[in-house]
Formats: structure tokens, sequence, C-alpha cells
């Protein structure tokens, strides 16, 4: 019971922390790209409490990890003001892309650490304390790696479907906005019918097996 509860709060740990830097990133963009309006709300920032979601930073995320089913969350959404943007869309389309760029990172550089760690573990002080880190690691690499897919799938409120949206003719794009309101449904749908093992699964193992 304590190894489970050690593992659900580095799980949570590594969580909170990857879904801040992955809205802190879609702030940071959209500064560099024009619109200060994340700045001005405090949202470029590597604090978790600017960012957090009640539901999807904590409670949806923790009866994931109780119950074994795949960790998935979400933050509050950076606020975007496309008007500001010199390139409109395109620039909307690089803002989108920030949060599941951000997370490939952080998987790849927890990918370079895990194959660095035996080597550091030298004598059973530095053997012992590369336990709990390559834990730590591990689920830096498959969390991130996760939210990274997940968030690309095309469907609202996902990153994914913002960068569709862009990349649509603006007619196509209001039509498909209007799936919006029926985004958590569509979500649903698809982990309870098991595409969410085809669709983001399969990418994941994939990837992970490749980062390994």
């Amino acid at each position: 019971m304590t190894i489970d509860l050690a593992q659900i709060f580095i799980a949570f740990l590594v969580l909170v922390f990857s879904l801040t830097v992955h809205e802190s990133a879609h702030a940071w963009a959209a500064e560099r790209l024009g619109d200060p309006t994340a700045r001005q709300l405090g949202r470029v920032s590597l604090n978790p409490l600017v960012h957090a979601d009640p539901l999807g930073t904590v409670l949806f995320p923790l009866v994931g990890m109780v119950t074994g089913a795949p960790i998935i969350g979400w933050a509050k959404p950076v606020p975007v003001a496309v008007w500001r943007f010199e390139r409109g869309r395109l620039d909307y389309l690089m803002v989108s892309l920030a949060g599941p760029i951000s997370n490939l990172g952080m998987a790849f550089l927890a990918a370079v650490a895990l194959h660095a760690l035996p080597a550091v573990a030298v004598g059973r002080a530095a053997a012992g304390a590369v336990v709990p880190t390559t834990l730590f690691v591990q689920n830096a690499l498959q969390i991130n790696l996760l939210l990274a897919i997940f968030n690309l799938l095309p469907i609202p409120p996902l990153d994914g479907s913002s960068v569709v949206g862009a990349l649509l003719p603006e007619r196509a794009a209001a039509v498909f906005d209007r799936l919006r309101p029926y985004g958590f449904v569509l979500l649903y749908a698809l982990l309870l019918s098991g595409g969410f093992s085809v669709v983001v699964g399969r990418p994941y193992f994939y990837l992970l097996s490749w980062l390994q």
C-alpha cells in the first residue's frame, strides 16, 4: 500500500508539473507572437496554482491513478486573442502546438535521463537514490508522451482541434467549431468504446518503445 501511494504521489507531481509547463508554453508562445493577454493574467508562469483546474488537474487524474485508467488530465485553458496576431490563424496554429511540443520535449529529456541513470548509480547510496529518481523520470517520460498524443486529437477542447481549425478554410473552420459543445461527449465516447487504445495507445506505445 505504501509503495502504491508513493507511486501515485510521484505520478501526480509529474502530471501537475507537466500540465503547468504545457499551459505556460501556450502563454509564452502567445506573448512572443503578439498577444499579451496570457501575460497580463499571470499565465506565463511555472506556478501550478495559476493553471490548475480542480476537476482536470486534481480529481480526474487521481481517479485514473487509483483505478489504473490512463493518466489524463487538463489545466485551465490559456485565453488567446487571435486578432492580436500579425499572421492571424497561422500564429494561432503555432500557439496551439506549443503545449504538445513542450510535452514532447520533456518526454525526450526524460528518455535521455532514463538512459543516463544506470551510469550514475555507483555504490549503495547512489543506487538507493536512483530508485525513486528512476520512478520519477519514467513517469515524466510516460505522462508527457501520453499528454502530447492525447492533446493532438482533433476533438474540442484539445489542442488538436485548434490546429485543425487553424488549417481549415474559414467557413469549414466555423462549421468545425460547432462541435466544441460536444467535445467532452466525444472524448467519453472514445474512452468507453475502446477507441482510445487505438488512436492514442498505438502511437503512444510505438514512441515509448523507441524512446526507451
